[in-house]
């Protein structure tokens, strides 16, 4: 699928759920671009053929640089831009699956897909992290940038 139209499909979910999480409607349109850049850079790793982990942690990271950075500039909390943008890596599916096999008592398929769930949820919590800590460092810089007072 063509990555400007995962793009804008990602930018519509994260819309929606901005929408469903009660955000202020000035901000849906910020959120929902971080949540789209990332979704594209998470797409951009996967085609690469590289592993399911990478492209998640990428892809939060750059949510969470993007939520950092919509924050300081809108003066909001970071998270208001960054939960709703991770919303498209979340492992629904495997998720999903992972149940389906425990019920259907396929164990060891529920174990692969559920530890592969569990790796793309703790890559995505640890990118958010990383971009959270790198971006309390330059902080005073970007206020500076956009003299945020």
């Amino acid at each position: 699928m063509n990555i400007l139209y995962q793009g804008i499909i990602s930018f519509f979910s994260v819309v929606g759920f901005s929408i469903l999480f009660n955000l202020p409607r000035k901000l849906i349109v910020a959120a929902s671009i971080s949540g789209m850049v990332g979704w594209m850079v998470y797409v951009l790793l996967q085609n690469q053929g590289t592993n399911f982990i990478i492209p998640a942690f990428a892809g939060s990271i750059t949510v969470g640089l993007i939520g950092e950075l919509f924050a300081v500039i809108k003066r909001h909390p970071a998270t208001l831009f960054t939960i709703p943008g991770i919303i498209p890596f979340v492992p629904g599916y495997g998720i999903y699956y992972t149940m389906l096999y425990i019920v259907e008592k396929n164990f060891e398929k529920a174990m692969t897909t559920g530890a592969e769930s569990l790796f793309i949820a703790i890559s995505i919590a640890c990118g958010i992290v990383l971009a959270t800590s790198f971006v309390r460092i330059i902080r005073p810089f970007v206020e500076k940038i956009f003299k945020v007072n």
